[in-house]
């Protein structure tokens, strides 16, 4: 089969196009799936260049989120047959390990995982559609739903909101009926943001984020008015302390990630002072994935798919998310 295999950490230029790389074989509870669409995540990006105290097996497919057409199974598979339209839970719940990490992912014409970490894809939902789900939208859903429980009438400020977990939060919390303002690097891509959903947007790369935010919905007060009901950071970095500071008193920070940093300079004053919630989500169920299909199936929420490439220029697809110039997900196809 075809894939994109990498024997070691490095950049993309380490990324190698094999045009002959062996099929994966079932084990006794194994599917193999014949990958119709996988998306990147940034995630693909950390296992790239790898993460500190994380040791991978090489080589190694990426690519965590996929769905495709089940092609042949093990012995003790049942109720599934060939043809079968899936989306994957990425976590293998009977080891752990990730798909596109711990094993071999979608970044292939073939991939091979767990029974267990099937779902069955409605004929109505596109394999592009599923395959933006798993890790962003359930990220983003267990971050806003259960965990952050936005509700309507409530004001909620996305930072990165142009990519995917951000387009996710965006739909999530008009969904609740949030009034949503939300931060991008370009007027482009608050265009973009508004037509899923955004109600107002402040372009971080011309103005001061924190500054305009308190323009517009005044500066925090321990007594009295003043900020947002629910801040959503998942960039961490420099972004963090003035985001802290856009929060009214009572209010909430959400963070699911740190994709511009984990270690930022903190100031506790702003969290003890404003009786801040600091509220962490990590990861989703797979009962968060049954929800997000429904949803998309019903139309109420639309994936955000913003480029597309062919599995030969998966390169390129990984410059263009390194360098931040992609709006919602990245599709990758064999």
């Amino acid at each position: 089969m075809k894939a994109q295999v990498i024997r070691g950490h490095g950049a993309t230029e380490d990324i190698t196009y094999e045009e002959n790389w062996p099929d994966p074989q079932p084990g006794p509870t194994e599917v193999v799936l014949k990958v119709k669409a996988c998306t990147l995540n940034y995630h693909d990006l950390f296992t790239l260049k790898g993460m500190p105290g994380i040791k991978l097996n090489m080589p190694l497919i990426m690519g965590i989120d996929l769905a495709g057409e089940v092609e042949s199974f093990g012995p003790e598979v049942t109720g599934w047959k060939a043809g079968d339209r899936v989306m994957i839970d990425p976590i293998n719940r009977k080891t752990f390990k990730l798909t596109g990490e711990g094993a071999d992912g979608g970044l292939a014409e073939k991939v091979k995982v767990d029974v267990t970490q099937l779902i069955p894809l409605p004929n109505d939902v596109s394999f592009e559609a599923a395959a933006a789900l798993p890790v962003a939208y359930g990220t983003a859903y267990r971050m806003m739903v259960t965990h952050g429980k936005i509700a309507a009438g409530e004001k909620v400020f996305i930072l990165g909101a142009s990519g995917g977990v951000g387009t996710c939060c965006v739909q999530l919390a008009k969904l609740a009926g949030a009034h949503v303002i939300v931060a991008a690097s370009s007027e482009e891509k608050l265009e973009q943001l508004r037509a899923i959903g955004a109600d107002e947007g402040v372009n971080y790369q011309s103005t001061n984020f924190m500054e305009e935010m308190h323009r517009r919905f005044g500066k925090p007060r321990f007594f009295g008015n003043g900020g947002v009901d629910v801040v959503v950071n998942f960039t961490g970095g420099d972004t963090w302390v003035p985001s802290l500071r856009c929060a009214r008193n009572g209010g909430r920070i959400l963070t699911c990630g740190a994709t511009a940093g984990y270690d930022p300079k903190e100031d506790l004053r702003y969290i003890w002072t404003f009786e801040l919630n600091i509220v962490g989500s990590n990861g989703w169920l797979p009962e968060d994935l049954h929800s997000l299909l429904d949803l998309t199936r019903r139309g109420k929420l639309k994936p955000a798919v913003g480029h597309r490439y062919s599995l030969q220029k998966t390169r390129e697809a990984f410059n263009a998310l390194e360098d931040r110039k992609v709006f919602g997900k990245v599709v990758i196809t064999p």
